[in-house]
């Protein structure tokens, strides 16, 4: 039996001040949060010292493309259709398994040391990056990625065989249905998606709504805009999670919120690619369920999802008022809101009795945390990632101090990997 006793950790309250509570977490679940606990609920278990810590959920990234940590800082600085055609995709096309391996493997430590312990990602080769996933200690959400512009015939096959099959799925490794997005995959592979969803009980995750152009051509092919074309297929219910939604409409909105979809907002990514900003005030007052991922470190350019939170927060309050959104709701839209989009075991995202133990260590000595006033905000709009001092995922530390155990030779593999991969180009 797995035990571990978090010893005096400063939790937030709501409305109230920060309180100091000891936690037991055992069978990788919050198991208890007392004001002290009895001796006999502590026995054998492993007692950590947390009196200088703040305990806050860990992130959870929704939309991601983890391998590309090898293309992090090619072709830079141009809008998307010129930067996705003629850069990322022939190079993407030169990547072999290993390649994949190692970015993914560089992409699980950069998120860990930045408090993220779930992504959902959206790429090629998707058995090695569950090897990764597993052998890392985190949780994904993996793609089975489908594209008729990127694959061939058979390889489209493979893809939907996989699904059938449901290769690789684990206590922490979901699959998910990812179709690229309505300019990447024909009218019929698409309805193939949702057939496959429907008869597996799989979530549909892609890209919608990114850019005005896409918006454009999807009009010019199918007479209406993707998020139209994706409800008159029947692929629009609560099981349908979209990255980026820039270019929504005062329908669309009201679609998606009647449908029960999520919106999963990437606005570092957004702006570096002259996508635009999304219209988080109208979202949120037309109750669009929102959520928040980083999109891949060659449009961001990093993974991390404390930077994406701080920035979705502030650019709310340019587009609305100051209480738009609010400290907490941008909290919930990199932790829970991104839990239960993905169908996440109840209270992931939550510090809770009962609630998976997926949870930050935040030091509260750090610069950057003092005073403490009101630690959500703190921890949003005052922190950085380099408070965080102690990872856990499912109960077990992934990192400590600052520490993750093959950090070194990871990326000595991943600058050697890249190395070669600039000779080829």
């Amino acid at each position: 039996m797995d035990k571990t006793v978090l010893k005096s950790a400063t939790l937030a309250v709501a409305g109230g001040a920060p309180a100091q509570k000891d936690i037991l977490v055992e069978n990788g679940r919050f198991a208890r949060i007392a004001d002290r606990l009895a001796p006999e609920e502590t026995e054998n278990a492993v007692v950590v010292d947390c009196s200088s810590f703040a305990v806050m959920p860990a992130f959870y990234n929704g939309h991601t493309h983890a391998a590309m940590t090898l293309l992090r800082g090619y072709a830079d600085d141009m809008e998307l259709g010129r930067w996705l055609t003629e850069y990322i995709w022939p190079f993407e096309a030169k990547l072999t398994a290993d390649d994949i391996e190692t970015g993914s493997r560089l992409a699980v430590l950069e998120m860990i040391k930045s408090g993220t312990v779930f992504f959902a990602d959206m790429y090629w080769q998707r058995g090695r990056t569950i090897e990764v996933v597993e052998e890392m200690g985190v949780r994904a959400a993996i793609g089975v990625t489908i594209a008729d512009a990127l694959l061939s015939e058979e390889q489209l096959e493979e893809c939907f065989d996989f699904l059938a099959a449901h290769t690789g799925e684990s206590d922490r490794v979901k699959l998910v249905v990812m179709p690229h997005s309505v300019y990447a995959a024909t009218e019929a592979t698409l309805r193939r998606c949702i057939e496959i969803a429907r008869a597996e009980n799989y979530l549909i995750h892609t890209h919608l709504c990114e850019t005005a152009k896409e918006v454009a051509d999807c009009q010019a092919k199918y007479g209406c805009g993707p998020v139209e074309l994706w409800r008159r297929l029947g692929g629009l219910d609560d099981r349908f999670v979209a990255a980026h939604c820039v270019q929504f409409t005062e329908s669309d909105i009201r679609a998606f919120a009647e449908a029960g979809a999520t919106a999963v907002l990437n606005p570092t990514s957004n702006l570096k690619l002259c996508s635009g900003i999304p219209p988080v005030p109208a979202l949120l007052a037309g109750g669009v369920k929102l959520a928040l991922g980083t999109d891949g470190a060659s449009s961001n350019n990093s993974l991390d999802m404390h930077a994406e939170m701080k920035l979705a927060a502030l650019l709310a309050k340019v587009q609305g008022t100051a209480e738009t959104l609010p400290a907490q709701a941008a909290l919930d839209m990199a932790t829970r809101n991104v839990a239960r989009a993905y169908g996440l075991p109840d209270g992931a995202g939550e510090i809770r009795e009962g609630a998976p133990a997926d949870c930050l260590l935040v030091d509260l000595r750090n610069e950057r945390m003092v005073p403490a006033h009101d630690l959500a905000s703190n921890w949003v709009y005052a922190a950085d990632a380099t408070a965080i001092d102690s990872v856990l995922c499912a109960g077990r530390f992934l990192m400590r101090h600052r520490h993750v155990d093959g950090e070194e030779d990871i990326l000595e593999a991943a600058r050697a990997r890249a190395r070669r991969l600039a000779a080829r180009q």
